[in-house]
């Protein structure tokens, strides 16, 4: 099992952050009926990569931000139980600040 996850190019390794369990009326939700998360919160950088010209890119965000992401992007991937996703820097929709 691995310790560490290291992304690849222009790839961040994410942890999405939970909703709240509890509507604003009070309504406890089930977890079948809530939506996937799109807050999450960046834990790795990948290894960078190049634009179209060729000239290498940063990333626009830094590990431990809080991001919006798009719903259905990414890989799935656990690790030491944790569930977490890996995702293109282009599926980073916003940095929630």
């Amino acid at each position: 099992m691995a310790t560490k996850i290291q992304p690849l190019g222009p790839r961040v390794l994410v942890k999405r952050l939970e909703e709240e369990e509890q509507s604003s009326g009070g309504i406890i939700i089930p977890d079948s009926a809530k939506e996937k998360p799109q807050e999450a919160e960046v834990i790795a950088l990948g290894t960078g990569g190049k634009d179209e010209d060729g000239n290498a890119f940063e990333f626009s965000v830094k590990k431990k931000d809080t991001v919006l992401i798009s719903k259905y992007g990414g890989t799935d991937v656990k690790l030491n139980g944790k569930d977490l996703l890996i995702i293109n820097e282009s599926d980073i929709l916003a940095i929630v600040g």
